[in-house]
C-alpha cells in the first residue's frame, strides 16, 4: 500500500525542492558572474585542491563528486581546455588517467572561493539561527545515511 505524502510533509517536500533548485541556480549564476567558473568546474577544483598532491584518478573523482564518468570525462575536457587542469596516463598500470590541478586552476579556485563562500554564507547560513544549523546538519545526515543504507549514489 502507498504511503501517500500528508498536507505538511508534501508542502515541505515541495519547498526543500524548490529551495534546493534556486539556491544552486543562484550558487551558479553568482560563481559565473564573479569569476567565470561553474558549479560544476567548482566542484572538480575543489576535489583536487583537497589532496595533498592536487592529482586524483578520474574513477576515483568520480566517484568523490558522485558523477557518471561520461559527465566527468566531458567536463574535464572542457576545463582541459579552459587550462584549469591536465591529465596524465596513470604510471601505476597504464590504464585510466590522472586529473591534475594546473596552476591557472589552483588561480582559479583562489581567487573565486571567497565569493563563492560569502555567497553560501548570505543564503543559507546568515538565514539560520545556529539550532537550525545543527538541525540543518543532522537532516542532511540522516537522509545521506538512509542513501547509503540502500546503495543509492548520485
Amino acid at each position: 500500500m502507498t504511503r501517500w505524502l500528508d498536507e505538511h510533509e508534501q508542502t515541505t517536500w515541495r519547498t526543500y525542492l524548490r529551495m534546493q533548485s534556486r539556491l544552486q541556480a543562484e550558487l551558479h549564476r553568482r560563481l559565473q558572474a564573479d569569476s567565470g567558473l561553474s558549479l560544476s568546474d567548482f566542484d572538480v577544483l575543489v576535489a583536487l585542491t583537497d589532496r595533498p598532491d592536487e592529482r586524483c584518478r578520474v574513477l576515483e573523482l568520480a566517484t568523490l563528486l558522485e558523477w557518471e564518468k561520461s559527465r566527468l570525462s566531458h567536463h574535464l575536457s572542457r576545463m582541459q581546455k579552459r587550462g584549469l587542469i591536465t591529465r596524465e596516463e596513470c604510471d601505476d598500470d597504464g590504464r585510466g588517467n590522472i586529473v591534475v590541478l594546473t596552476a591557472e586552476g589552483r588561480d582559479a579556485i583562489e581567487r573565486s572561493a571567497p565569493g563563492h563562500v560569502e555567497t553560501v554564507r548570505e543564503l543559507v547560513f546568515d538565514a539560520l539561527p545556529a539550532g537550525d544549523v545543527d538541525a540543518l546538519a543532522r537532516v542532511s545526515a540522516a537522509v545521506l545515511g538512509r542513501l547509503g543504507e540502500r546503495g543509492v549514489s548520485g
